[in-house]
Formats: structure tokens, sequence, C-alpha cells
């Protein structure tokens, strides 16, 4: 077994050779980036904006960036795993057992102190906030409305949610609810990156669907399912369940009629200071808007304005890559699902509007004495620090023959061509735990168009209502060993991998016919392959 490594010490002298002779399309839009990315940025012209997002990596040497570029190659050797695959987080990977706590372990190469740090953060993402006035003054101003009490009750063992089947609630999917723009001056603020769409008039950007004690909670998700069959090239037949989406018991009156309904499963919580520390210049020279390469792959950022910093920069955290950073998806999750206040979302009241008079005038709990929102800058910090720091787990059974000849369809199939393999994180990192890592989360962090299937009809930035970003799939073989069920996709409606991938339409049509045709034994691989990730 090889010891977790750190790729600017040992990688290169462990075996990073040169190129291979066969480069991918995708490769070669990677060497053509500073090109395709001044077009791309001029083009858009950030709304008037200079373009100010990187197209190269500051932080390398001309010796480091070929070093990048040799070990994050796609391979073409499927005989054997690749150097360093088993330790898919890199040098922070877990080494620990792979079972429900798999998920919830810290990156093995942070300090003893910054251990400390975590475990305090880890309390915080699993204590439940209670409503205010109460004599717990640390932990009142839950709400008014809300959808849990606490982080951990939607990321469930620091997984990814479930959709609402039964009396199982609906705490870890949420209801989106948004529009597009409707007037010149709505679409100069989409344009300016001022927002990303707008909310519904009366229950706002989410729906709640719970409540403190006084108030009502907004309405209930109600998902129904319609199976409809697929029958693969071999005569094998797969039943799919097709959700539609309706809110029972409207508790303050109808939605607006151009308020459209998102269903979002909580994501798992690991690898996240990772993806925060991939260089912005590699991500970008993935994206291919105008399918130069003709693969039938246009990739797109979704370029968002910093809400913390007031920058225009890349999103790619959240299923459409909506959020900057991980301190700004914390925040967004305090105020919207829970109703908790933060210095950077002093939103005492959560997502209550002006419309639901009852929720504003209801108590909040700010404690001066302890600072001027719910969750004062040292929660904040804790928290955040514990979510960029939940380590990625190794990999498992990365050398039978059935994985290695699921890995080659997984390469063959084109997959790859949206969940790029690895990543090499930047120097400069503020906590060098993340610093110069290479990683494998099987994800470009992208928007890609995945047809009407799975489309939802809600923009978000420039994200259109079928564009999603590409999840990570790093963990994903864990799903049923850490959340005792495996559902995938945005919405929890794939049962099973085979079937999140006979869902993939649009960009992944042409990966989706190719698993359709495959004989049986090379799907099998397939799953397998994913299955040890």
């Amino acid at each position: 077994m090889r010891r977790p490594v750190d790729f600017s010490r040992r990688a290169w002298r462990a075996g990073i050779h040169g190129l291979p002779s066969q480069m991918t399309p995708r490769y070669r839009i990677y060497r053509g980036a500073p090109l395709l990315l001044a077009i791309m940025l001029s083009a858009s012209a950030l709304a008037g904006e200079p373009a100010v997002l990187p197209t190269s990596r500051a932080d390398l040497t001309p010796k480091d960036q070929a070093r990048v570029l040799a070990v994050t190659m796609p391979t073409t050797d499927f005989t054997r795993p690749e150097p360093f695959e088993l330790m898919q987080g890199g040098a922070g990977t877990s080494r620990k057992d792979a079972n429900r706590d798999a998920f919830s372990q810290s990156s093995a190469n942070i300090t003893f102190e910054e251990e400390g740090t975590f475990k305090l953060g880890n309390a915080l993402f699993r204590k439940n906030w209670v409503s205010s006035p109460s004599s717990t003054q640390a932990s009142d101003g839950l709400g008014p409305l809300f959808n849990e009490r606490g982080c951990q009750n939607c990321h469930l063992k620091d997984g990814r949610g479930r959709p609402p089947e039964g009396d199982t609630g609906s705490t870890s999917m949420f209801l989106r609810l948004a529009r597009d723009a409707g007037s010149a001056e709505e679409r100069a603020a989409l344009a300016d990156h001022m927002l990303l769409n707008f909310p519904d008039p009366i229950y706002g950007a989410q729906l709640q669907d719970l409540a403190v004690p006084g108030l009502k909670g907004e309405g209930r998700m109600r998902v129904d399912y319609q199976e409809q069959k697929v029958t693969l090239g071999d005569g094998a037949v797969v039943s799919l369940r097709k959700p539609s989406y309706t809110i029972e018991n409207l508790g303050y009156g109808p939605l607006d009629p151009r308020t459209t309904l998102s269903p979002r499963l909580t994501p798992p919580m690991i690898g996240l200071g990772l993806i925060e520390q991939i260089a912005p210049a590699d991500i970008l020279a993935r994206a291919d808007p105008g399918d130069r390469d003709g693969d039938g792959i246009s990739g797109r950022p979704n370029i968002v304005r910093d809400e913390l910093s007031g920058a225009v920069t890349l999103g790619r955290f959240g299923w459409k890559a909506q959020t900057a950073s991980i301190r700004q998806q914390t925040a967004d999750a305090f105020a919207g699902d829970i109703g908790i206040s933060t210095p950077e979302m002093p939103k005492h009241w959560g997502d209550c509007t002006e419309a639901q008079k009852d929720c504003l005038v209801m108590p909040d709990g700010v404690q001066q004495r302890l600072g001027t929102a719910e969750a004062p800058p040292p929660v904040m910090d804790l928290v955040t620090f514990y979510s960029q720091n939940l380590a990625v787990p190794a990999r498992r059974n990365l050398d039978e023959p059935d994985v290695l000849a699921g890995k080659k369809q997984f390469y063959e199939m084109g997959c790859i061509a949206c969940h790029t393999p690895k990543f090499v994180t930047m120097r400069g990192t503020p906590n060098k735990a993340q610093a110069f890592q290479l990683i494998w989360p099987y994800s470009d962090f992208l928007l890609h168009d995945m047809g009407e299937g799975l489309a939802d009809g809600q923009r978000v930035g420039e994200a259109t209502g079928s564009e999603w970003r590409t999840p990570p799939l790093w963990g994903i073989g864990l799903a049923a060993t850490v959340n005792g069920n495996a559902f995938y996709l945005h919405d929890g409606r794939a049962r099973t991998l085979a079937e999140a991938i006979l869902w993939h339409g649009g960009e992944g049509q042409k990966a989706r016919d190719r698993f359709v045709g495959a004989a049986a034994a090379d799907r099998d691989a397939l799953i397998k392959f994913l299955e040890s990730l």
C-alpha cells in the first residue's frame, strides 16, 4: 500500500512520465485554453466588466506546469492502477474503514491543532438550533420558517440526502423557487451578475415546510413518479421513474404563475476544500461553449458574483455551480435551510418575504454580546473549516480485473469528457493541507446541457433550465454504506447507478447510448468501477 503523499514532494519522483502519444480531444482543449478562454470571455463581456478570470496558472513554474499536464493526462493503460490512484483525495485521503462514518473523517494531513478545530466545527454542524427567545442564547434564532434545525439533519452522515418517500419527510431534499427576468431592469441585473434569478414574491427562494410556534409552514413537497421502461441492446429492461413535483397545503396563498420548482438533493460534503483549491484556469480550460472540437460536449462555466467579495468569479459549488466558495455556501445554507443569520448573510428572518408579515415580527436570536448575527464569526469560521476538511475516502478494489475493465469502459464510452478524472490543486492555498495535491474528483465542474429528461426549467445565473454542473463521483460507491440508501442525480430519481446513466441526455446522450448498446459484462464492469470510487 502506498502511503499518503504530497504531490509537491513525491509524485514526480514516483513515476510520472512524459505525455502519451495519443491526446484526447478534451486535452487538446486544455492546451489551447488561453485563446479559447479569451474568445469566450470577450464574447460574453461579463456584462461590460473587464475579463479578469485567469487563463493560466500563475502559481506554477514552466517545469511544474509540465509535471501537472503529464500527471493529469488521461491514462491509456488499463492493465493496472495509476500511481496514487488509491489516494483519490491526495495526502488528505482517509484510510479509515469504509463504514457509515466513511464521509465524516477529517483530512489525514491536517495538524493536531487543526484536528481540534475540525471537531469543534463538527459539533456546530451537528447541533440543533431552537426558536427565539430561549434560555440557550447561543443556539436560538431558528427560522422563523425553516427546513431543518441543523446542518447534519440535511447532510445525513455528511453524505447525500434522499427524496421524500412515505413518512421519511423531505428535510434532505428541497424545492428551490425561482423565475427568470421579466423586465429590462431584471435582465440587466442578471447580465451584471447581481442576481442569479428572482424568488417567488410570497414564498421566497425556497419552500420551507416547517415553522416556529405561532407560524405555519409554507407547504409540503409532493413527488409523483411515472415508471418508464428502457430496453438495452441485449434485450434487458430497466425501469426508470420520472418524477413530477407539486406543493400541497400552500400556507400563504398561490405561487406566482411564473415560479418554477426545482428539487435539490443535499450533496455529500467530502472533498469540498480540495475542490475550492482547484485553479480556476484548469476548470476554465476545459470549457468549450461552442463545441469547437466537434465532440458534442460544450461545457460552460457559471460566471457568478461572489456575494462575499463582490467580484465576478467562477462558480463551482451547488447543482448548477452557482456558488463561488464554501463560506458562501455555508452562509446560504444557514439562511435558507435553517433561518440563521451570519455576518455574510445577515437575514435574521431567513427566507421570509415582505409578504409574510407575521414571520417578520417574530423575535430573532441575535445576542449583542456575541455579535450582530445569530451565527457570529467564530461559528462561521468553525463550520467552514469543518466543511473544507472532510476527507475523501480511499479507493477500494481498484486493482481487481473487473474494476480495471470498467475503468476502460468509462473512458471509452466518453464519460471522461465531462467527468474529468484528475486535477492538481494550487500551490498557494490558505491551508497547506490542500496545496499542490493530486486529486481524483471525476468532474470538470462545468455546466452541461443534460437534455429535457433532467431539465428543471429554472435558470440559475448563467445556467439554463437544462444545464447542470458535473457532480464529482468520488465516494459515490459508498452512498448506500453511508446513508443506508442509494439515490442519485439532483432529485434522487435514480435508484441505481445504471438508472443514473440512462437518464443522461443532451451532451451525455452519446455516452448513455454506448452504455445501452454495450454487452452486459461491460455494463457490469463499468458499475463495478463506479462502486470502487
